[in-house]
C-alpha cells in the first residue's frame, strides 16, 4: 500500500523526523489559507498522487506568495497529471500539499528497500538527490552507494556513519546523517515498510538535514498489524477492479492485453501468461482465484474481468487440488448466466472431480470451449480474442 507524500511525513514526524511544516488541500481557498498559516512567503504546492515525476509533469510549484499559491492550487488540483508512472492516461489531482520553503544548500538521495536476492535492508545513497534514480544508475552508477543490513542484527552504528563520509560529509555532518539514516531505519521496520524514499534529501545552509519529500510503502501482508496505517488507503488512487479484487480476496493485476485469465494458483497463472504470449496473445491481466474460491468469488471474478473493455475472450484454467474442478464449473455457469456473457469463453478443468465438471459445462447449454492441455486452451483463446 503506498502512502501520499503528506501521510508519509505525517508518519516520519512521529517519530521525530526533520519535515518541514505543511496542510493537505482539497481547494484553491485551502491552498491560500494554508500558506497564510505558513506566514505567507515562500512555499511550495505539490499534487498528491501516487506518481513519480510530478515536478516534471507540472505537478509541484512554487509560491512566493499566498495568492500565488491559490493560483497555483487552482492550475494543479484537477488537472490530469501525466508521469511515466501513470502511463499515458495519468491520474486526476484530487488534492496539494502546502509546505513551507527551506534554504536549501545540498540535495542527496536516500531510501530503504527490501533486496529479496540478499535477503537484506538495502540502503541506497546518492550525492544526485532531486534525480530519478534509474536515470542516476544508467548515467552515473558509480554515484550510487548502498549499504546492506542483516534484519537480524539491525543497524549497526558504524554503517550509517560509514554512508555519511562517502557521501562527502564533514564529521558532524556524517554524525547527524547517521542519526537520520538510524530514525529512518526504525521507521522502516517497525512500520513493515517494503520501500522508503527520501528524495531529495536536503541539507540546508542553516546544517540541518530535511526530508523535502518522502515516499513510503507498507507491505501489504502487514497491514493486520498496522491499523492506524490502513487508514491512510485512498480508494481514489486504486484501480477500481484492484479494491474490488481485494474485498473478495482475489489477486488481481491488470495488463494490457485483451485476453482475460482466471486461474488458480500464483504459479500457474503466471504459466498461463506466458503461454498465451507464446502463442501471440496479450494476456488482459493476472487473476489468482485462489484455492478456496466458492461460486460467488469466481462470479464476482468474471464481474471484475468484464470491467474491462479490452477483454476479447476468458481463458479460465484450473488445476483443482483443494478446489474441486465441479464447484468452479458451477460457479462459471452461474457467473456466465447472470452476466449474460458475451465473449468467447475458454475453459481448461483438470483435477480433483474434473469430469464431473465437464459435464456440467458441456450440458450448460453456453456458448464454451473446452481444452484439453494448457496449450490446446491459450491457442484457442488466442483465435477466439482475434
Amino acid at each position: 500500500m503506498n502512502l501520499h507524500e503528506y501521510q508519509s511525513k505525517e508518519l516520519l514526524a512521529t517519530y521525530g523526523l526533520p519535515v518541514l511544516p505543511g496542510y493537505c488541500c482539497y481547494t484553491p481557498g485551502e491552498v491560500e489559507a494554508a500558506a497564510d498559516l505558513l506566514g505567507g512567503g515562500i512555499c511550495v504546492v505539490k499534487a498528491q498522487v501516487h506518481a513519480g515525476g510530478r515536478g516534471k509533469a507540472g505537478g509541484v510549484k512554487l509560491a512566493r506568495s499566498s495568492s500565488e499559491a491559490r493560483e497555483h492550487g487552482e492550475a494543479i488540483l484537477g488537472m490530469k497529471l501525466v508521469t511515466p508512472q501513470t502511463g499515458k492516461q495519468g491520474k486526476l489531482v484530487r488534492k496539494v500539499y502546502v509546505e513551507a520553503g527551506c534554504n536549501i544548500d545540498k540535495e542527496f538521495y536516500l531510501s530503504m528497500l527490501v533486496d529479496r536476492a540478499a535477503k537484506r535492508i538495502a540502503i541506497v545513497a546518492s550525492t544526485e538527490g532531486g534525480m530519478e534514480i534509474e536515470v542516476v544508475a544508467e548515467k552515473s552508477p558509480e554515484k550510487i552507494l548502498t549499504q546492506l543490513v542483516d534484519p537480524s542484527v539491525g543497524l549497526q552504528n558504524f554503517q550509517g556513519l560509514q554512508l555519511g563520509i562517502k557521501l562527502g560529509l564533514p564529521a558532524n555532518l556524517a554524525r547527524d546523517f547517521a542519526e537520520l539514516v538510524e530514525g529512518l531505519y526504525d521507521v522502516f521496520m517497525e512500520s513493515d515498510l517494503s520501500l522508503l524514499e527520501i528524495n531529495p534529501l536536503v541539507l540546508t545552509k542553516e546544517g540541518e538535514f530535511v526530508l523535502l519529500d518522502a515516499k513510503c510503502s507498507i507491505d501489504n501482508n502487514a497491514l493486520f498489524r498496522h491499523p492506524d496505517l490502513r487508514e491512510y488507503q485512498d480508494y481514489d488512487e486504486m484501480d477500481p477492479r484492484d479494491l474490488r479484487a481485494g474485498k473478495y480476496g482475489l489477486s488481481y493485476v491488470g495488463l494490457e492485453g485483451n485476453i482475460g485469465c482466471m486461474v488458480n494458483g500464483a504459479g500457474l497463472a503466471m504459466g498461463t501468461m506466458d503461454i498465451i504470449k507464446e502463442f501471440g496473445g496479450e494476456p488482459a491481466n493476472f487473476l489468482d482465484v485462489g484455492g478456496g474460491a466458492s461460486k460467488e468469488t469466481v462470479t464476482e471474478a468474471f464481474k471484475i474481468l468484464l470491467g474491462d473493455s479490452n477483454v476479447k475472450a476468458i481463458l479460465v484454467n484450473i488445476f483443482g487440488g483443494i478446489m474441486k474442478c465441479d464447484v468452479i464449473a458451477g460457479g462459471i455457469i452461474e457467473a456466465a448466466k447472470e452476466l449474460s456473457l458475451s465473449v468467447p469463453l475458454v475453459v481448461r478443468l483438470q483435477g480433483t472431480n474434473v469430469e464431473e465438471g465437464r459435464k456440467m459445462l458441456a450440458a450448460s447449454g453456453l456458448n464454451i470451449q473446452p481444452a484439453d492441455t494448457m496449450a490446446d486452451a491459450a491457442q484457442k483463446a488466442v483465435k477466439a480474442a482475434q
